[in-house]
């Protein structure tokens, strides 16, 4: 971990940051051209997601700045509260679907579909060089342990202010990293070599669960939410309860494309 400036204000968990956005934008732009995605509805797509991405980091400082006063009034409301991940992609998902709505959905009917194939498996990548990131700032920690897996983080960090120097936490950062490029593995494998339709629904449910359960080893406090829940935790029961309108909707545009494509096919044979 290191959470000291490199130079001219940058640390490694901006460089960590910017990393996942120009790996996914990359993988982006090869899973789009290996399973044969229109170039211009993608060059679209692209773009809208630039968008989203920067609405997305306002948003998550906004939502961590809404958590923050409901803990604790008194000190106001203030974007300088950091930031929360799930914050973040609820805001961008809206401002992309926005701009989908706005421009997109008329020139290019039909096809939001084949994006949203590979937007999570995007997502995923670039949230996982962010946890890494967030293990260099030593934000997002977990509980003090005894374990050989804890980490001793150095004066500077959120958590040696909290703890004190010389206690060792559990790297939930890590944790979360490794849990994520696990999860982009499984995604791209099944979008690149069985054209798999459903990835949202697997990140969903995935990230989801995951999210849920890892909470109960962060210690970096962000209140009470709904009862004893966390921010986080409940925004993680609302992701997996989202998945199965999800996969509903998915399911019902793929057939809707599936039969327009064969009657296209039809109507070429009979041409020919």
């Amino acid at each position: 971990m290191y959470p000291y400036e490199l130079f001219w204000g940058i640390h490694l968990y901006g460089v960590m940051i910017a990393l996942g956005v120009l790996l996914c934008i990359l993988f982006l732009r090869f899973s789009a051209k290996k399973i044969g995605i229109d170039n211009k509805f993608m060059d679209f797509f692209e773009m809208n997601a630039y968008i989203a991405i920067a609405v997305g980091f306002f948003a998550s400082a906004v939502w961590q700045g809404v958590y923050n006063y409901i803990e604790n009034p008194l000190n106001g409301f203030n974007l300088n509260g950091g930031i929360t991940f799930i914050g973040g992609l609820i805001g961008g998902v809206i401002a992309f679907f926005i701009g989908w709505f706005v421009y997109g959905m008329k020139r290019y009917k039909g096809k939001l579909i084949e994006g949203l194939m590979i937007a999570p498996a995007c997502i995923a990548l670039a949230h996982g060089f962010g946890r890494i990131g967030c293990f260099f700032a030593g934000c997002c920690y977990g509980k003090p342990t005894d374990s050989w897996l804890g980490v001793v983080f150095p004066k500077g960090s959120p958590s040696y202010s909290v703890f004190g120097e010389g206690v060792a936490v559990y790297p939930t950062q890590l944790f979360e990293a490794i849990f994520l490029f696990i999860l982009f593995g499984i995604m791209a494998y099944l979008l690149l070599k069985k054209k798999f339709r459903y990835n949202f629904c697997i990140y969903l449910v995935g990230y989801g669960i995951w999210r849920f359960f890892i909470e109960f080893l962060r210690a970096d406090d962000r209140g009470e939410f709904v009862g004893s829940l966390s921010p986080s935790q409940f925004w993680s029961i609302v992701m997996v309860v989202l998945a199965i309108p999800v996969y509903i909707m998915t399911k019902k545009s793929f057939e809707k494309k599936d039969i327009l494509e064969k009657s296209k096919e039809i109507t070429n044979a009979e041409k020919a």
